[in-house]
């Protein structure tokens, strides 16, 4: 078990009640983005490894938890002109449970992710009845959820997001076993490394 992992000591303040489980290193968490940002772009990549590599860098830029990421739209993102080069964007991110809006801008690497995204998606989603549905992060497989077959192209649940996460970390720590530390199964502590980060430059 790793310090990432393990639980905290009785807790003294009110935020370390709420998160026990220690942030990993922000170097820990870059490293994650490097390798689903990487793995995202290579040919032939699984939609489901765009979708979580979006997901991270959304979360990187912007400090975003899972249910401010569901409520964001396609319209809500600025990708700048389709044939530009990758230059910086921006997104609307209705923040918490007063969905307070902040404009994040984006780096150029997640614009050139979220322009590949935007493909898959629409192919998500081909078979689908009616128009593409406007959530940015769709389902990409048939799934079930509590019993109930879901199909691709239809905006995820948050347990959707949480499952996905967790396959990634499983596929990651089998096949990095002893040659690095194992992944955190809570996003939440790669999460708050760049929430942490962010804090401390301000």
């Amino acid at each position: 078990m790793t310090s990432a992992d393990a639980t905290s000591p009785p807790a003294q303040s009110g935020e370390l009640a709420r998160y026990p489980r220690p942030p990993v290193t922000l170097e820990e968490a870059e490293w994650v983005w490097r390798e689903l940002s990487t793995e995202a772009m290579r040919p032939g990549a699984k939609p489901e490894a765009a979708r979580l590599a979006v997901i991270t860098g959304m979360v990187r830029a912007t400090g975003s938890r899972y249910g401010d990421l569901l409520r964001v739209r396609v319209e809500d993102i600025d990708l700048g002109p389709a044939r530009a080069k990758a230059s910086e964007g921006s997104v609307l991110v209705r923040h918490g449970k007063h969905r307070t809006p902040r404009r994040h801008l984006l780096p150029a690497d997640l614009v050139v992710l979220l322009k590949h995204w935007m493909v898959v998606r629409e192919e998500l989603a081909a078979e689908l009845e009616g128009s593409v549905p406007r959530a940015l992060l769709l389902t990409v497989h048939h799934t079930h959820d509590n019993g109930t077959t879901v199909a691709s192209g239809l905006p995820i649940s948050r347990q959707g997001l949480v499952l996905s996460w967790r396959r990634f970390v499983h596929r990651t720590n089998a096949r990095y076993g002893a040659l690095r530390p194992p992944l955190p199964t809570r996003f939440e502590q790669v999460r708050r490394a760049w929430a942490d980060a962010a804090q401390e430059e301000r």
